[in-house]
């Protein structure tokens, strides 16, 4: 039997950082983050990363293990965080996973495996240098001979799939469609026990994520994209793209006010809470627990302590 790991997940703002560290600390275990921002350095206000008061002692880990100058795919992501699942286990403690990022979520707890080629390699270079001769067009076209079912699925807007889907095919003689049924195929690399929090009113919701921008903003947004650039990260940069720091850049450039960027890391985050809720929902797993106004965590606790006993975590 795969070993039994615990998820908590929900939208942003929905307080998953302490029911993580809540269940942690019930249960003998440890907090891996599943958040694709969280692992770089000098980076806490806007990702929202644990506080070590936050954390109440808890071991975490996949956070601030990054430079921000790196980009991360979601292959070396899974690769780091599996290891430290491996070595929660292997201590005897259970791995509390916790964070939003559904794909890099979905893609440890399977275990898939990523076929060959990185935005840097050879074959990609090669790719991107006919993309830019020929077009998206003509590589799409060559696509929909090789596979004609990942062809179906893009649009000539959808370049960088266009190009993984070649390189895929390129690198292993294996067309993507085909590497994708064989990794859904396979068994998951653990038995994942879902929590997931969210709020009754999707109102309660938004009102908590405009609280949570007002406090990034008082507790220093802006002076942190600041201090990035004056280490000398390029304002190109993957981690700068993120929400609220690529608004926050704006005011740096000048280019906004800081009431435009606020009402504009409001909204995209919003949104984003919006396509977090839609990727879980296809779920079936996921034991949900809705808040009302105010988050009981102590009333989650005992609900989650319940599921998971059930499921044979004691």
């Amino acid at each position: 039997m795969p070993p039994k790991i615990v998820c908590v997940v929900g939208p942003t703002a929905s307080g998953k950082t302490k029911m993580g560290v809540e269940l942690a600390k019930a249960f003998h275990g440890e907090v891996v983050s599943v958040d694709s921002m969280q692992i770089y350095r000098g980076m806490t206000i806007g990702t929202a990363a644990p506080t070590a008061e936050e954390m109440d002692g808890v071991p975490h880990h996949m956070i601030a293990v990054a430079d921000p100058a790196e980009s991360w795919s979601v292959a070396r992501f899974t690769e780091a965080a599996d290891r430290c699942v491996q070595d929660i286990l292997r201590r005897g403690k259970l791995p509390v996973l916790v964070g939003g990022t559904g794909l890099y979520l979905e893609a440890l707890v399977r275990g898939n495996e990523f076929a060959p080629g990185s935005a840097g390699g050879e074959t990609r270079r090669k790719l991107q240098q006919r993309l830019e001769a020929e077009g998206a067009a003509a590589l799409l076209r060559e696509l929909q001979t090789i596979d004609p079912e990942a062809a179906g699925k893009l649009h000539l807007r959808d370049e960088k799939r266009i190009l993984r889907a070649l390189e895929v095919w390129y690198e292993t003689g294996v067309t993507i469609t085909e590497h994708n049924r064989r990794t859904q195929e396979r068994p998951p690399r653990y038995d994942a026990l879902y929590i997931g929090l969210d709020f009754q009113d999707r109102e309660d919701l938004r009102a908590r994520i405009d609280r949570r921008v007002d406090l990034m903003v008082e507790a220093g947004l802006l002076e942190e994209v600041r201090t990035l650039l004056h280490a000398g990260l390029s304002p190109d940069a993957t981690a700068l793209q993120a929400i609220g720091y690529k608004q926050f850049l704006a005011v740096q450039e000048g280019t906004a006010t800081v009431e435009e960027a606020v009402a504009e890391v409001k909204l995209r985050s919003r949104q984003y809470a919006k396509r977090q809720l839609t990727w879980l929902r296809r779920n079936e797993q996921i034991h949900w627990i809705r808040w009302g106004k105010v988050p009981d965590f102590q009333g989650a606790l005992q609900i989650s302590t319940e599921i998971l006993a059930a499921e044979g975590l004691g």
